[in-house]
């Protein structure tokens, strides 16, 4: 176990902490420290124990709102999975009627090929066309 010793509201304190948190500890201290120094420059020097007090209770507070925040924050985070989730399920279903369209395109493009080959309107399902040809090929003959 290693010691540390922090500076608050002008004093030392030497405390114990774990192997390599020293650095840590002197950081947290520093933040505790800021925050005395703001109160006792606000309320004067009320003693070591009411300022501590204070201070504590302000950070716990902002702990408090930092939370509410996470929570709303992880709330909205959920909620924007989900709609991501059915906005992915919509996409996913409309390239797929996309393909289904695209496949039934290219058939009936081989159809219109084949028959465009053949001479043969019938392949391309235009039979009024093809009802048409006949009764002016009938009419001209």
């Amino acid at each position: 176990m290693s010691r540390v010793t922090v500076t608050l509201n002008g004093r030392d304190f030497t405390i114990g902490c774990e192997e390599g948190q020293e650095a840590y500890l002197r950081e947290l201290a520093g933040t505790l420290d800021k925050r005395v120094a703001e109160i006792s420059g606000q309320v004067g020097q009320i003693g070591d124990l009411r300022l501590l007090l204070m201070a504590s209770l302000i950070l716990v507070d902002d702990l408090k709102e930092a939370d509410s925040r996470v929570e709303a924050l992880e709330g909205q985070a959920q909620r924007l999975r989900h709609e991501n989730h059915g906005a992915a399920s919509l996409h996913a279903e409309a390239r797929g009627r996309l393909a289904d369209q695209l496949n039934r395109l290219a058939d009936r493009m081989e159809r219109l090929a084949d028959a465009f080959e053949n001479g043969d309107d019938e392949a391309s399902g235009d039979s009024d066309a093809s009802a048409q040809r006949d009764t002016l090929a009938e009419a001209g003959a």
